[in-house]
């Protein structure tokens, strides 16, 4: 129409930083203010700004909220105080990997950064790793360092884990033999992390891939519904040919695990049944087989263990509410 102005097509976007939530609408708030603290607004709703180096065109981000079925008010919350957010509410809970999935479908970003909703993005760290990502093409992963809220840092790089490496991590033999030479070689914790580094696989809190990468790799692996998950991609792009990287000059605060502990007893049976499919998937049958009669041997001897305390009369709301977790772990077979 004569006289009427023309308003500017968005720009192309450079990253889209994609969460996957559940219940815990505080900490994803305090999430979605650290990079709204970092950016800047722009004429289009859901595009922000982030600012790089002097010099260098800002680039243009979008951020893409996947809620999985959260019974606080995770969605009326993002929707009143962070307009600018994309937010997709699932009628369920879909898990992590097929609400990675379902963020990634919606975005538009050359980059993606894969974002925990219990995470705090200090200031640079975004463009930190973006920078990373533009000056290192063959970076197919990229984590920042992790940390814990009081600043101290948090276990995030790690070599593959061998069929026996699941024997022992996070079972009774973990519990008796915490800093053995095998977890600590797992954790790569003799060498430092000061420094640029390619790893094996990274803590999936805080992941930035470039879209051609997930594209060529297919995504995330739905048959994990949480766990085991980042460490499988890692692995697939790994064997794809691109290299996973490890940048301390990007820090991220880690609030460790506040959704899944939620639920204690769907988290054992979820984090050691991913165990047993990752070992399937990368190890074979007869190492899977071998590992689940493992785990549900020490799952029975924890069963009896709490069951004597409860008996003698010892903390008995917590030694019955771990009878009924590790009864309903047995009692699944660890299979999901």
């Amino acid at each position: 129409m004569v006289g009427e102005t023309t308003r500017a097509a968005a720009p192309a976007l450079d990253l889209s930083v994609l969460i996957v939530s559940w219940n815990v609408a505080g900490l994803l708030s305090r999430c979605l203010a650290s990079i709204e603290a970092q950016s800047q607004p722009t004429d289009w709703p859901h595009v922000r700004w982030l600012p790089l180096l002097d010099g260098e065109a800002p680039a243009a981000l979008e951020v893409i909220v996947v809620d999985n079925a959260s019974a606080d008010d995770t969605v009326a919350r993002i929707r009143r105080d962070f307009p600018w957010v994309q937010v997709q509410a699932n009628a369920d809970n879909a898990g992590f990997s097929r609400g990675n999935n379902q963020a990634l479908a919606r975005s538009h970003g050359r980059w993606l950064l894969f974002l925990n909703p219990d995470t705090e993005v200090r200031p640079g760290a975004l463009a930190a790793m973006l920078r990373f990502m533009q000056a290192h093409a063959e970076a197919g992963v990229v984590g920042p360092r992790l940390l814990y809220p009081d600043g101290s840092v948090q276990s995030s790089r790690r070599r593959f884990p061998s069929a026996l490496t699941a024997f022992w991590e996070s079972t009774l033999l973990e519990q008796w033999w915490p800093h053995n030479p095998w977890a600590r070689r797992y954790r790569l914790e003799d060498t430092p992390d000061t420094t640029v580094q390619a790893v094996d696989w990274l803590v999936g809190a805080c992941l930035m891939i470039p879209r051609a990468v997930m594209e060529q790799v297919g995504g995330w692996d739905e048959g994990f519904f949480m766990y085991s998950e980042e460490l499988d991609l890692c692995r697939r792009i790994k064997q794809a040919g691109w290299q996973v990287v490890f940048t301390p000059q990007a820090e991220v605060i880690h609030h460790e695990g506040k959704s899944s502990e939620q639920i204690v007893a769907a988290r054992h049976l979820r984090f050691q049944a991913s165990k047993v499919r990752y070992v399937r998937k990368y190890h074979g049958r007869l190492a899977a087989g071998g590992l689940r009669l493992f785990l549900l041997a020490t799952y029975a001897w924890q069963l009896v263990e709490e069951a004597v305390k409860w008996l003698i009369g010892h903390k008995r709301p917590l030694r019955a509410e771990r009878v009924t977790a590790y009864w309903g772990l047995l009692r699944s077979g660890l299979k999901m």
